[in-house]
Formats: C-alpha cells, sequence, structure tokens
C-alpha cells in the first residue's frame, strides 16, 4: 500500500477585502480583524492530487500542517473529504517561520513518522507566495523532487508527473519516494458530504510538539525581517488642454513622447 503525506498550511483568507489588514510596523506583523483561517488553496490542490490518487490506487494519505493555534475546525475539511489522517505540528516555537524553518520541521516530522512514499505539496502559499518550502523538505530528506505540476501517476516504484512551463507542459518521471509541488491547474478540490463533515469529526486528530520531533525551529531561522510597511503610492494627474481635438491629441502625444512613453 502506498503512503502518501499531504503538508498543508493554515492562512488568512486571501479573498479578504484589503480593509481588513493594516501593518504593525513595530511588531513588524500584518494585523487582521474579523479574518477566518482557510486552507491555502494550492494546498487544496495538493489534496485533491492525493485523492485522485486514492480514487485509484490503494493507499493512506496522511496530512501535515504546522503552526501556532491552528484551528481544528478549518483542517479537519482534510479529513472530511476523504484522508486518512491529519497530524498537527502546533506549538508556539512553529509561530512565525520563514521558508527554511518550515521546511526543516516539516521533514523533521516525516522523518518521525517513517515510511512514506510520495510527499505532495502546494506550488507556494497564499500568504507569502514564495514557493520554497516544497522543494526545501525534498532537499532535506534528500529524495527527488518535480514542481509546479498538473497531473500525477503512480508505478509501484516511479511517479509521472506533467509539469507545467511557459509554452505548455513536460512530462518527468523519477523514481519514489519522490515530492510533488502542485499548481492550480490540477483542479479544484473536491467538496465534502455532510456525512463526510460529521463522520470527520469523529477521528482522532493527532498533535505533535517541537520536543517530540527533537527540532527547535528559532535554531533554524535564515530570514531576517528588516521592515514590514504598507507601500505609500501618489499619482499625480496632468490635464492636457488645446482649442480643439486634434491639438489636444497633438499635445498629448508631445507630452508621451517627453516622458519617453512613446
Amino acid at each position: 500500500m502506498m503512503n502518501i503525506i499531504v503538508c498543508i498550511k493554515q492562512v488568512a483568507d486571501p479573498e479578504a477585502p484589503a480593509s481588513v489588514y493594516s501593518i504593525d510596523t513595530e511588531a513588524k506583523q500584518v494585523i487582521m480583524k474579523g479574518v477566518m483561517p482557510v486552507i491555502s488553496p494550492f494546498d487544496e490542490n495538493a489534496l485533491e492530487a492525493a485523492l485522485r490518487i486514492k480514487d485509484t490506487t490503494e493507499c493512506k494519505i496522511t496530512v501535515l500542517s504546522a503552526g501556532y493555534k491552528l484551528s481544528k475546525p478549518v483542517l479537519i475539511k482534510a479529513l472530511a473529504i476523504g484522508t486518512d489522517e491529519l497530524i498537527l505540528l502546533d506549538d508556539e516555537a512553529f509561530q512565525s517561520m520563514d521558508g527554511y524553518a518550515t521546511a526543516s520541521t516539516l521533514a523533521a516530522a516525516i522523518k518521525k513518522l517513517g515510511q512514506y512514499d510520495l510527499i505532495i505539496t502546494g506550488r507556494q502559499s497564499a500568504d507569502t507566495d514564495a514557493g520554497i518550502v516544497g522543494s526545501g523538505i525534498a532537499e532535506i530528506l534528500g529524495i527527488p523532487s518535480i514542481t509546479v505540476v498538473r497531473k500525477i501517476e503512480l508505478t509501484n516504484d516511479t511517479v509521472k508527473a506533467e509539469r507545467i512551463v511557459s509554452n505548455g507542459c513536460e512530462v518527468i518521471e523519477a523514481p519514489l519516494p519522490c515530492l510533488v509541488t502542485v499548481s492550480a491547474e490540477l483542479g479544484e478540490m473536491r467538496s465534502a458530504t455532510l456525512q463526510q463533515i460529521i463522520a470527520a469529526k469523529k477521528i482522532e486528530i493527532k498533535s505533535m510538539s517541537a520536543q517530540d520531533i527533537n527540532i527547535d525551529p528559532s535554531q533554524l531561522k535564515q530570514a531576517n525581517l528588516i521592515k514590514l510597511f504598507t507601500p505609500q503610492r501618489e499619482t499625480e494627474c496632468l490635464i492636457v488642454e488645446g482649442n480643439s481635438p486634434e491639438e489636444i491629441s497633438a499635445n498629448l502625444a508631445t507630452k508621451l513622447r517627453e516622458d519617453k512613453v512613446i
């Protein structure tokens, strides 16, 4: 039986209006008022990728999520749609991790779990858009990775994936175990029925701390946030005048040439 691990992230709803966000420049934090957390959209694509494999192949899907004060009602959605196990890496030490620390933490948890054949992540998270955690996990574990994938096929010992490139796609084959990052082109995550949601609430959700996986993320942090601020945008409006439409057009063209726009 195949063992698949899907790594997901809890983020503030990216569809929330800009008015609910503010910046605390002293604490270097984004402040959100009344914004409910969600599973990062690309990670929903990763969950769907795993479930499509499970539709045709006997496998176990374990879902991992790291952070602090994680919302079980949000993440339990992963169980409701058909995965088998949800493990929360929930510890104050996992708060405000950079990409390298996150990749190292998830890799340490995966090592702790033991046997795995395929790891699936989203191509990037909806909050930082960095896109380095998936490849970082693969590098730390010493396994091959295929990024920005829209389709996955498994055999007994290999994975074949369609990878998106600028002029179409390319097909890549790699030995298992392997890590794959999934893009939105794979398709949206399936919905859960009411019965599935009720059943998911009865499944035990496991938790692991930094001590459980023998890691201290504060010692792994590589990025130093120097400044966090809202950029100031200034606009200037110039009225191009003239005594006729033709003169106005000529004046506009002259101004655009002076500004090297045309």
